[in-house]
């Protein structure tokens, strides 16, 4: 059984803890703003979710999703991520973040941003693209023909199969896009971005298999 601690609870975090709790995985939640604050989300979730800070969600977790603004990244708790693969979520936005040179200029992304303040952390990047309605609503089983698959990027070969053995447990397949440097891919903004699962207007969204991520990755440019 594993646990699956988070750092941020926004819509992200809170569907993939939902997928988690579903598929049988307990999770611990953390925010910015104190346990006490995900009460509710908590109850919601059932028996198998729990509250900490985040310091306590990275020392739980197996597996870690952070999913923060990136102006949050300083915030991140490091030293109990040493060693565990971490499920980066989080998109960049300057007109929340504030411009930072390096990603604004494309000579970094913000998964090797995140890996800086995390160093001894194994990143994969994952669930980036996918509008959080979306995400609950198209989980399917393995083996089901509508099954959804989603991209991840990484440097670590065990840590993407690790992630591509939990996102399968919770209902996708995965498209493997290439290296932490390659993961601008499936950043926001491009054809993989959104578009493929249909308008965020319709809540349940729209299947897209592996063939459709795969095209929509190779029209990505810079």
């Amino acid at each position: 059984m594993t646990t699956v601690g988070f750092i941020g609870s926004g819509n992200i975090g809170r569907a993939v803890a939902r997928l988690a709790v579903e598929a049988g995985h307990h999770v611990v939640l953390s925010n910015s703003r104190g346990p006490e604050t995900l009460a509710d989300t908590v109850a919601e979730l059932g028996p198998r979710a729990a509250a900490a800070t985040s310091g306590e969600a990275a020392a739980a977790g197996d597996i870690v999703v952070v999913t923060v603004p990136v102006a949050a990244f300083p915030d991140v708790p490091a030293p109990p991520l040493a060693g565990k693969t971490v499920i980066d979520t989080c998109n960049y936005g300057p007109e929340r973040d504030g411009h930072i040179p390096e990603l604004d200029s494309g000579s970094l992304t913000s998964s090797e941003l995140l890996q800086r303040y995390i160093p001894d952390a194994v990143l994969v990047k994952a669930f980036n693209n996918i509008f959080h309605e979306h995400l609950l609503a198209l989980a399917r089983p393995v083996g089901a023909a509508d099954r959804s698959y989603l991209p991840i990027a990484g440097d670590s070969a065990p840590a993407k199969a690790e992630v591509t053995e939990f996102l399968a447990a919770i209902g996708y397949g995965v498209v493997d896009t290439g290296t932490l440097a390659d993961s601008w891919r499936q950043a926001t903004g491009t054809p993989v971005w959104g578009t493929p699962y249909g308008p965020f207007s319709d809540e349940n969204g729209r299947p897209a298999g592996e063939n459709a991520i795969r095209a929509a990755l190779a029209t990505a440019r810079r």
